[in-house]
């Protein structure tokens, strides 16, 4: 299970834990789509207000909210000083606070919903695909080895900042991104292997 996943995910029985999987991913883009097109600085703590009260109505952990606020808050930092360079603080600060917000919006879902019950869903959804000749079955392991790698990678990206940083080499991109490369193709083969050896994806 992706330590990334399981970690944000919290068990529970709030309203948000109840809803539908479907439910959940619609309001979640609706209100996705609302942070991206209304453009007001004005509005940009209001969604912000409104993904915290839904962290907090899914019961998610302190820790956890800043655990999904720190993830984007670099990007955020580099999109707000962009914003603030080309058109002014006004931007920047709603750049800024609306990346925050997707995140934690973001969080709510996660927090709610387990790994497998968004695999199962996929997978229903998936089913009409069968049509054009494709397995939702493999739709849905697809989408699960993705998540499941997810945290992998981050490791493997941190443990190779770290001994790029320990050779005095963190400022030569080529010391950093080329082992990082090889390691991250290295684990998808040995996971290649792997469902191999057990018959997936044979046929």
């Amino acid at each position: 299970m992706s330590d990334l996943m399981a970690g944000l995910h919290q068990p529970g029985n709030t309203v948000l834990h109840r809803l539908p999987v479907g439910a959940k991913v619609l309001g979640l883009a609706m209100l996705s789509l609302a942070i991206v097109v209304v453009r007001d600085v004005r509005s940009a703590p209001v969604f912000l207000l409104i993904t915290l009260l839904l962290a907090a109505l899914a019961r998610v952990p302190v820790r956890s909210v800043w655990r999904a606020a720190r993830g984007v808050l670099l990007i955020a930092v580099v999109a707000g000083a962009l914003q603030w360079w080309w058109y002014g603080g006004a931007k920047a600060a709603e750049t800024f606070l609306d990346l925050l917000s997707l995140g934690l919006a973001a969080l709510a879902l996660t927090a709610t919903t387990s790994v497998n019950e968004m695999v199962d869903a996929l997978s229903r959804w998936a089913r009409p695909l069968r049509f054009v000749g494709i397995d939702p079955d493999r739709v849905a392991l697809t989408v699960a080895l993705t998540i499941g790698a997810l945290p992998g990678t981050i490791a493997i990206a941190r443990e190779t900042r770290d001994a790029a940083r320990a050779r005095g080499l963190d400022r030569n991109p080529r010391a950093y991104l080329s082992p990082f490369v090889i390691r991250v193709v290295a684990r998808a083969h040995e996971s290649g292997d792997a469902l191999h050896a057990r018959g997936i994806g044979d046929d």
